[in-house]
């Protein structure tokens, strides 16, 4: 079955215009003989007739990618193996003819054009230019809590003509700009600095545990990780400090702290701790607002972490960023898992108290609340004990704050210039020079609020709110040159700094010539050294793998608890987002992503991968480079991140991993299945394992021609389950993970299937330069763009396939300089 990329009538129009054009006799006779039998008048699979290709029409919109099915032959996929098969010498003929009437094709519909598309800033996009605009810290802080989710397709959620522009998101768009511009000019006299201590009383009105610390309020105690079931003491925080600091800036936060109790007479099993670990304390915002303090927030960056101790009490000191309304909460990042499953299991160890604490009601037995309080009694577990609190702030290097003097300099505001001021705003706000009539604008909408009894600073403010809103600011600009295709040097600037730091270009960037090949490598190349490039990284790999959905189907918690007390979720993009970075910054081959002999890792993954020690203890949570000495793991294949987005958090699918490798590592994505064929072929009696059942599944006619292609390779990843946990067996079944796939090539184990697709290297570095050609250009790559994206492949090789080299050509590259 071919594949489903494009539709059955594009397929036609583009063979009959070969055909007409006297470019298809021997391809027409090469269908005749060898897929017609599967896609001719009594069958068409795939929704795919191929015999009555020869009508003419009249007029094709795009050239269709021919690509795919030069792929299926190259790969020795199609036809069918059961088929009646062609000679080598007709396999290269056919080749050679299907590749000639690609190129002839595409030089014949070149002179349309490709489709310009206007786009505007997504969520992240819009978070971030708002703070460079404003140098405003935005680590806790998003004005778009209420924008509607992006839309997006194949995980992509920058594309132009998917980015809808709602009514409901232009009002957030005011709100968003309203909440952004009144925090810069929250303070016009700088706020007193103050202090506050805490000491002695820590009485909590935790909801879900109202009597937490009800035996020791005179400490405050951390007793498990932040991400816990239940959620019972995951979060220290001063309940007579819920409101929060008063102002935004810099807090200098003394704690007396002391780890208590890292060596314990428990079973360690028991918390799920290394005790060789030292503790480890750290401090996130909360904001009451969104919530009770014991919870988890939406934004809860950690602001500060260092390891604790042994020993007696010590006084810390960390200078941190908190939001006006925010107070600190302490953590336990290496904690127990959850306390509230342990207190069962500690009280058995002193079942000699137990008649302290059981009333004759109780009838002898221990209920949850007497285990709890036999646990605090004896106060032998692990846990982090606060005994005094200092805040003072905030501290200002300079006032005016950053923000307020990003909008108006160091002369600050006065009526007489605020045109001036709104003039330097709104063109480093819509990346451009700002017309005369924009400028007009905003000066009457700060005339009109003046003039209904406002201060000048707020009509000025009113304006700045405006630009916010305005086209210039939400949309991209495709300014070109005159009289051609080519961007301008702002419109590139603004595609190159969006692409590789999803934000808006900074001065020395708009300052060169773009046009300038030589100047626009190095600019390239200057983004990329940046740690504002980490974007890039971050939002491709969520663009190409998903990786911001993982999570989406949370793993089971009874079975995959360490995803959760160990972090893993936030581990594993860290893992694959390092892995990605070294590559660019080494220039190394894209091929890594196959197969490589090393990742980043921490210690938690490197216990979760099988790799044993890695160093210290006291540097357990630093991720460091680690060689493997088998490469099971080595390359996505083996990565937490793609096993664990590819499962349902329960358990596994070989269909689901399979069809995830077709789209992207591949990029040959199977048709959706046909409307009358169900999930799971209704007669599977008799199946004991998936591969039977599946192998049940494949006898039907419709689903074997996807399925041949789909289910080897998901075979082969069935060794690690939901959370990419290596398991030699499911039960009592050994996993067979061999397979055989369409072009009769075998494998073993994944192993070996990454041996294959290392040989397929260059199918693999046309699916990346596709996918970062889109992201980049923030459209769909068309017929007339696949010219491009060979020629980029083509000249991979002589680059050694180095990623950083792709990124460069992709930022050459036609389609990336032209509207």
């Amino acid at each position: 079955m071919l594949p489903s990329r494009t539709s059955a009538k594009q397929w036609g129009q583009l063979f009959s215009l070969l055909l007409t054009a006297h470019l298809f006799a021997g391809p027409a006779e090469f269908l005749s003989t060898y897929c017609n039998d599967c896609h001719g008048s009594e069958k068409q699979k795939g929704d795919r007739r191929f015999d009555t290709l020869a009508l003419p029409v009249a007029k094709v919109d795009t050239l269709i990618d021919l690509k795919d099915i030069l792929d299926q032959i190259n790969l020795g996929e199609m036809p069918p193996e059961k088929s009646k098969q062609p000679s080598a010498d007709e396999q290269k003929a056919i080749i050679e003819q299907l590749t000639q009437a690609l190129t002839t094709g595409r030089e014949t519909l070149a002179s349309t054009g490709g489709s310009a598309v206007l786009r505007r800033l997504n969520r992240h996009e819009y978070i971030n230019t708002i703070g460079d605009l404003f140098s405003l810290n935005m680590a806790a802080f998003d004005p778009t809590t209420k924008f509607p989710r992006d839309q997006s397709e194949e995980h992509m959620e920058n594309l132009g003509d998917v980015l809808q522009t709602s009514g409901y998101l232009l009002d957030q768009y005011l709100d968003a700009a309203d909440a952004v511009v009144e925090k810069v000019f929250a303070h016009q006299k700088q706020p007193k600095e103050q202090v506050w201590h805490f000491k002695g009383e820590f009485k909590t009105k935790a909801k879900s545990e109202k009597k937490r610390n009800e035996y020791d309020n005179r400490h405050l105690l951390v007793m498990e990780c932040m991400d816990s079931d239940k959620h019972t003491a995951g979060f220290g925080f001063i309940n007579d400090f819920e409101e929060g600091v008063p102002a935004d800036g810099f807090y200098e936060i003394q704690v007396l702290v002391k780890a208590m109790n890292r060596q314990h007479p428990y079973d360690p099993e028991i918390f799920g701790t290394d005790i060789r670990e030292p503790f480890r304390f750290g401090i996130v915002p909360g904001d009451a607002k969104f919530g009770p303090l014991e919870l988890p927030h939406p934004q809860q960056p950690m602001l500060a972490e260092f390891a604790l101790n042994d020993g007696e009490s010590e006084w810390r000191t960390m200078t941190v960023w908190l939001d006006a309304g925010h107070t600190p909460r302490f953590v336990f990042p290496n904690g127990p898992e959850d306390i509230r499953k342990t207190w069962f299991k500690i009280a058995d160890y002193h079942k000699d108290l137990w008649p302290q604490f059981i009333s004759e009601d109780d009838e002898g037995k221990l209920g949850i609340v007497e285990a709890k309080q036999v646990t605090l009694h004896v106060c032998k577990f692990p846990h982090i004990r606060i005994d005094e609190v200092k805040i003072r702030g905030p501290i200002h290097d300079q006032w005016p704050p950053a923000p307020q003097q990003a909008v108006l300099g160091k002369q600050g505001f006065s009526p007489e210039n605020m045109r001036e001021l709104l003039q330097t705003f709104a063109e480093r706000a819509y990346r451009r020079p700002a017309s005369k009539d924009e400028m007009d604008r905003l000066m009457a909408i700060a005339e009109k609020r003046i003039s209904t009894g406002h201060t000048p600073l707020d009509g000025f403010k009113a304006a700045l709110k405006a630009a916010l809103c305005s086209p210039g600011f939400v949309y991209l600009s495709q300014e070109t040159k005159q009289d051609s295709k080519r961007l301008s040097n702002q419109a590139l600037a603004s595609r190159l700094s969006y692409f590789l730091w999803s934000t808006m270009p900074d001065a020395e960037l708009l300052s060169q010539d773009l046009t300038k090949p030589d100047v626009l490598i190095a600019q390239t190349r200057r983004l990329l050294d940046d740690s504002r490039s980490d974007a890039f990284v971050a939002g491709f790999l969520d663009s190409w793998l998903n990786l911001r959905n993982l999570g989406g189907m949370p793993p089971d918690r009874s079975e995959f608890e360490e995803y959760y007390s160990k972090g893993f979720q936030d581990a594993f993009k860290q893992e694959t987002r390092m892995f990605m970075r070294d590559l660019i910054e080494r220039d190394a081959s894209i091929v890594n992503f196959l197969d490589s002999d090393y990742s980043f890792l921490n210690q938690p993954l490197a216990t979760h991968y099988e790799l044993g020690e890695l160093g210290a203890p006291a540097k357990a949570h630093e991720f460091r480079k680690v060689s493997f000495k088998n490469n099971k793991r080595g390359g996505l294949l083996g990565m937490g991140s793609v096993l664990t987005i590819t499962a349902n958090g329960i358990d596994t699918s070989p269909v689901t991993r399979g069809v995830f490798l077709l789209e992207n590592i591949l990029g040959t994505p199977p048709p959706p299945p046909p409307d009358d064929v169900p999930a799971i072929d209704p007669d599977v009696r008799g199946a004991k394992s998936m591969r039977e059942l599946l192998s049940k599944h494949r006898e039907s006619p419709n689903c074997y021609g996807c399925h041949q292609k789909i289910d080897p390779l998901g075979f082969a990843l069935e060794n690690f389950d939901a959370i990419g946990d290596w398991r030699p067996r499911i039960e009592k079944t050994k996993i067979d993970s061999s397979g055989e796939l369409p072009s009769g090539e075998k494998f073993d184990d994944v192993t070996g299937l990454k041996k294959i697709l290392v040989q397929r290297k260059a199918l693999f570095a046309h699916m990346l330069t596709d996918r970062l050609l889109t992201y980049a250009c923030g459209r769909r790559i068309e017929a007339l763009d696949e010219a491009t994206v060979e020629k980029i492949v083509a000249d991979l090789p002589m680059k050694e396939y180095g990623l950083r080299s792709l990124i460069e050509a992709v930022v050459c590259s036609e389609p990336f300089l032209t509207r």
